[in-house]
């Protein structure tokens, strides 16, 4: 019980410091919602008071990807483009 009334406060506590709007204040103000967020704020967006969706700062990754890296690991069997006669049969015939 002590867990759950801890788990009740520190979600007051996130719902002080976040900004929470409804629909239709978030469809009409969402260039200003946008820059709190790339401030750092929360913004919760809700509908009939419940929390429904959040806007969050996308973090995109610049990590370049490096080809090749199964080069020499993977070997492809010469017939892998060929379907069984079994198999077409399996599908298309009773």
């Amino acid at each position: 019980m002590i867990t759950k009334n801890l788990y009740v406060k520190l979600s007051l506590v996130n719902l002080v410091n976040m900004i929470t709007k409804n629909i239709y204040e978030a469809k009409t103000q969402l260039s200003k919602l946008i820059q709190k967020v790339i401030d750092g704020e929360e913004v919760t967006i809700c509908k009939a008071g419940k929390p429904i969706a959040s806007l969050n700062t996308y973090n995109s990754s610049t990590k370049e990807r490096q080809l090749g890296l199964w080069k020499g690991k993977v070997k492809v069997a010469k017939n892998f483009n060929e379907t069984s006669k079994d198999t077409i049969d399996m599908f298309y015939n009773e």
